[in-house]
Parts: structure tokens; sequence; C-alpha cells
């Protein structure tokens, strides 16, 4: 009874809006008469035919994928350093700096990125210091995407780890060392199987924050370079194709939803495995 008012709120201001999108998706677009009212696949099925789309996803998937790896790497070695080397007063300081990008709007840092990525930029200048004359080449291409990605991931993949390993009882790590483990087989037989529910977290949380990433795409991609969520906002808002649209943004979620628990349970029987 206590839970009813805030399912409620979830169903209306959440689910009900999904299912309109829903409805919207099985509608027919025509150009003249926009979205037109009907019971039809034809959405779904021309996005299974275009290779184009189907590009699109591909794209969007790989480079959410590569930036959430290249987060996860970088993010384990900095929280496990906050977690067990640094005081209480630095580590309040450390992670001040960290958090700070959070609080500027994802238009405003993307933006920042550009003027340091684009050929002429500050990056071009600090090379040119040490004789680099060509072009970067970082702009309007995947690696700029991927870059400008891991600046806004990356933050939310420390503070989820620095949690998990501050939760690990430090006595198992100095049992592990006095038996004679090295610090490597340490971390890759004790540390990293205790902390990988909360890798598990933090990947996930960077996964759907960049298959929903729009900012990022369309700054530093550029016109030419496609993801999904800027698609998704280009048949509603300049084409005015809402059923494309609605029916694009529900095969994102689905992928995002298949892909989140595929991984979800395997590292879930990877880590009962270990814990027997």
């Amino acid at each position: 009874m206590l839970a009813t008012p805030a399912i409620i709120f979830v169903a209306i201001g959440l689910l009900a809006p999904l299912a309109l999108m829903l409805r919207n998706s099985l509608n027919h677009y025509d150009p003249t008469e926009l979205m037109m009212s009907a019971v039809t696949a034809e959405n779904y099925l021309k996005f299974f035919s275009d290779s184009f789309y189907q590009g699109v996803l591909w794209r969007t998937v790989w480079i959410s994928g590569l930036s959430t790896a290249i987060c996860l790497a970088a993010g384990v070695p900095v929280a496990y350093f906050l977690a067990r080397h640094v005081g209480d007063l630095a580590k309040r300081m450390l992670m001040i700096v960290i958090l700070v990008p959070l609080l500027i709007g994802n238009a405003v840092r993307t933006s920042a990125w550009m003027l340091i990525l684009n050929d002429k930029g500050v990056l071009a200048a600090f090379l040119g210091l040490f004789g680099h004359k060509g072009q970067l080449g970082l702009m309007y291409s995947s690696a700029g995407v991927v870059i400008g990605l891991i600046s806004v991931l990356l933050p939310f993949m420390i503070i989820t780890l620095n949690s998990v390993f501050e939760s690990i009882d430090r006595n198992l790590e100095d049992a592990g060392e006095s038996l004679g483990a090295s610090h490597l087989t340490i971390m890759r037989r004790i540390v990293l199987p205790l902390a990988l529910p909360g890798i598990l977290s933090g990947s996930v949380l960077c996964f759907i924050l960049s298959m929903n990433a729009y900012a990022t795409p369309v700054l530093i991609g550029g016109p030419t370079f496609h993801m999904m969520a800027p698609t998704v906002y280009q048949q509603i808002a300049k084409v005015m194709n809402w059923p494309f649209g609605a029916a694009l943004a529900f095969i994102l979620m689905a992928v995002t939803l298949i892909l989140t628990v595929g991984v979800s349970v395997l590292v879930q029987r990877k880590y009962r495995k270990w814990s027997e």
C-alpha cells in the first residue's frame, strides 16, 4: 500500500509516454499528412531492410562498447588508488576535481573539446611545439567522438568503482600478501572478483549513457557522423516522421536492454562460479 503512490506516479510519468510512443511507431507516415493512424510494422521493416540505419545502430554499439571498455581500464586504477592510498581529506578534494566536469552541461563541455581537438585547436598548437605540422583528424571522426564520450563517462565509472573498492576488506589483501602473492595476483584473484558486481554496475551505466548520447556525436562527430540518438531526433524534429522516429527509439531501447541484460547474466554466472 505504501508503494502504490510511487507505482502510479511511475506508471503515469514513464510507462504512459512509452505506450504512446509505441502506438506512434505503429502508425503510417505520409509526407503530406505526416502521421496517419494505422497499425502497421512498416517502420520496423524499414529499419531492418535499410543497411544505412543498421550501420548507424552498429556504429552506436561499437563506439559505446569501446568507450565503456576504455573508461573501465582507466577507472579501475584511479578508483583503487583513491580507495587504498589516499587520505580522507585528499580523497575528498580529488573527488571534487573528478566531479567538476559533471557540473557543466554536455553541450558546453563538448564545445570545449571541439576547441581542443580541431586541427587548429589547443592540442594541435601543443603538438606543434614538438614539430608536428600535419592535421590531427580528430574532429568529425570516431576517435574524436570516443574521446568526448570518455570525458563524460569516466567520472561515473570512477565514482562507482571507488565505493566498491572501499567496501572490500583490506585484510583480504594483506592475507594474500602474507602468503607470498604478488600485487598483480592479489588484484586478479581477490580484488577484481570481489569488485565484479560494481564493475558490472559502472560498465552498464556508462554503456547506457553512451548508447543514448546526443551532444557529443552531433558536435564532435559532425553532420555526416550518425549515431542512434541524433538520428531519432532528426527523424522526429526535422523530417517530422514521428512513426519511424518512435520505431528507431524503441529499437535503440531494445538493443540496449538486450545487450545490458545479456552481459549482466554472463557476468553474474561467472561471479557465482568464483564465489563457489
